[in-house]
């Protein structure tokens, strides 16, 4: 999932987390890795779960596999992001589950947790042929409860022109060198706001976590919540500079960054892959680069996307996870990008010309070798809510960022990890 968006609110999330632990015995649940599955085709009928553009547009790579494996009949099902959350948990929770689902990265701490998901067979797939940080979305307690399927991560994108009228030839790569430039798009190069960033709000912590990683920081280390930290206060407070030297807006009205970015009021923006043909729909066409993520002691960008997993009741488990190894095949990780825009997980499809001669999907693709999640953990969804609400607190109200990493550490302490 992408977009800065979370698909429940905290509340309703919690419910059917409930809901899903009371209808399934967790300690039926597998560990370690799965079982192998053995050579041959695959056969049987295969049950699949898919959302958005690729639940509509999945079937092309199934009549592929089907042609395959003749005595294979896969049967996609699309379903709506709004509601796949609840759908999923409660298929868990009633133990009628289709094969292999679609699964959003941050759901995997929670549906694992349940013991809905099967482990990855320990001989379906060599991990290090996935960028790591996609294939870190996949293990919960140590154990990979899936495979990545597509992925995406954030990068700058700067006005063109802007950054020209500011004399900026280099892009920057540190954060000292990142603020001079992004002041510069303001002072210089014209532009009404440096660069449009989330003040808070729904999906605001895949902008801020970025500059807690790259300043050393994390979420949790040692099965503990580690979010006061000098590290995270110094990544907060680097954060709030932009709002509150003017480089930033605090209320940007929906749907006005697009057009202002096109026409030079906003010079800069983090975003992923998608933004390249929205801009180039609203008229951008080549006035725009890609900035990588600044660094500080790392480089770091988010990493999301989305993985294939596949049920612990499944009915036809071995076929499952055969479709799913072949949606990671390099070669038809490359025909997924071309049906679906699905950046691939699988490294070696970058070496494909459609992707490794294009210029800003090659930016992407490099950014994703230093990409990261939040933590697999059953209550992410809570936690990211309670770091958003302060992430607000932070950039509209005054509170000092020693304070809002001091209640961001309490609230993620009082929800848990869910484990």
């Amino acid at each position: 999932m992408a977009k800065w968006t979370r698909s429940l609110v905290a509340l309703g999330l919690a419910a059917v987390v409930m809901a899903a632990g009371c209808g399934r015995d967790d300690s039926d649940g597998p560990t370690g890795p799965g079982r192998s599955i053995g050579d041959g085709p695959a056969t049987g009928e295969i049950t699949v779960w898919a959302m958005g553009t690729e639940g509509e547009k999945l079937s092309v790579l199934a009549d592929a596999f089907m042609k395959e494996n003749p005595d294979a009949k896969v049967t996609v099902t699309p379903i709506p992001w709004d509601g796949a959350h609840d759908k999923i948990a409660t298929a868990i929770a009633g133990r009628q589950t289709p094969d292999v689902s679609l699964v959003g990265t941050t759901w995997m701490g929670e549906f694992a947790g349940t013991g809905g998901l099967d482990p990855t067979p320990a001989d379906l797939v060599d991990k290090d042929a996935f960028f790591p940080g996609a294939w870190d979305t996949t293990v919960v307690d140590g154990t990979s409860h899936g495979v990545p399927w597509y992925v995406e991560t954030r990068l700058l994108y700067v006005n063109k022109a802007v950054a020209a009228r500011a004399g900026i030839t280099n892009a920057p790569t540190t954060w000292e060198e990142l603020k001079s430039a992004l002041t510069a798009l303001r002072t210089r190069g014209g532009a009404k706001w440096a660069v449009s960033l989330p003040p808070g709000g729904p999906g605001s912590w895949q902008a801020v976590l970025p500059f807690v990683w790259q300043n050393g920081g994390d979420v949790r280390a040692d099965g503990a919540f580690t979010l006061d930290r000098p590290e995270t206060v110094e990544a907060l407070t680097y954060y709030r500079s932009f709002f509150d030297e003017g480089l930033a807006p605090k209320d940007l009205a929906q749907g006005a960054l697009e057009p202002g970015f096109v026409k030079g009021e906003i010079g800069a923006f983090v975003s992923g892959p998608w933004h390249i043909g929205i801009l180039k729909e609203q008229g951008a066409g080549d006035n725009f680069q890609l900035w990588h993520m600044p660094r500080r002691k790392a480089a770091t960008s988010f990493v999301g996307g989305g993985n294939l997993a596949v049920f612990s009741d499944a009915k036809n488990r071995a076929g499952a996870w055969k479709f799913v190894s072949y949606l990671s095949r390099p070669d038809v990780q490359v025909t997924w990008y071309r049906t679906a825009s699905d950046l691939p997980s699988v490294k070696r499809a970058w070496e494909d010309p459609v992707l490794r001669d294009d210029p800003q999907l090659r930016a992407f693709g490099a950014q994703l070798e230093d990409a990261k999640s939040p933590p697999a953990i059953a209550t992410w969804e809570q936690v990211a809510a309670g770091l958003e609400s302060e992430i607000e607190r932070l950039t509209r109200t005054g509170v000092s960022p020693q304070d809002a990493a001091r209640e961001m550490q309490r609230k993620a302490t009082a929800i848990g990890a869910g484990s």
